[in-house]
């Protein structure tokens, strides 16, 4: 391996039942993480687009079909991309939205509050991660659970996306969205914690009401394996 350091409707029948659709989004809406997400923080290994890891977090639900923005790896399948947050979180679980071919992500670590990661010590004893997930080849948003007594105080995720599912013939990892859920611990003014509330629920946030994609992605080369 070369390292180069989703709107509302209802529709009637003939039979005069109405089909009401509004809470079908509610499973997937429920408890997002989205507003605790600090997106200038963001960082991304080995990405060939500059910003496009930084671009597909900032996917709302709605958009996370739009396959015009995806990350893809730069020199080989390896990806660490390193997300912090704005409060203090509990994880429940990662949404992740590929596609069924080699490229799609095989292998995730995910390390908690780990700012220093790199692909020098990434897979260092040293640098055990939380947990270690195995990710399906499927063209379906994966609803990938934790186990959340390891996810308790976490202040920033890095995910190592160690291979795909190429088995070593496919260079190029492609992820099209990532999100979060879990509940948050709000800080009052003074920086003490006073408690942990549920995120964002759609009956607060409409998906059309939601933070906007602001998908601007850098032109150029992507950041390589050497740094973020």
């Amino acid at each position: 391996m070369s390292h180069n350091c989703h709107d509302e409707h209802s529709h009637s029948h003939s039979h005069n039942h109405v089909h009401d659709h509004t809470d079908d989004l509610t499973p997937a809406l429920q408890n997002t993480l989205y507003d605790q997400i600090d997106f200038d923080g963001i960082r991304t290994l080995n990405e060939r687009v500059n910003g496009s890891g930084r671009a597909i977090v900032r996917k709302t639900w709605a958009d996370r079909g739009n396959r015009d923005v995806e990350l893809e790896s730069d020199a080989d399948e390896q990806i660490i991309l390193h997300i912090p947050f704005t409060s203090q979180i509990r994880l429940h679980s990662l949404h992740i939205l590929s596609s069924p071919s080699p490229s799609a992500p095989k292998t995730l670590h995910i390390h908690t509050n780990r700012d220093d990661l790199d692909f020098d010590n990434i897979t260092s004893s040293a640098s055990k991660p939380a947990q270690f997930i195995e990710l399906s080849l499927t063209s379906e948003v994966q609803d990938i659970g934790v186990k959340r007594a390891l996810f308790n105080s976490v202040q920033s995720l890095t995910l190592f996306f160690e291979s795909n599912h190429g088995d070593g013939e496919e260079d190029v990892t492609r992820l099209s969205w990532l999100a979060f859920k879990g509940d948050f611990l709000r800080l009052n003014r003074e920086g003490v914690s006073v408690l942990y509330e549920s995120a964002a629920r759609p009956e607060d946030h409409k998906v059309q009401g939601e933070v906007g994609m602001g998908m601007g992605i850098g032109s150029g080369l992507g950041s390589g394996r050497s740094g973020f």
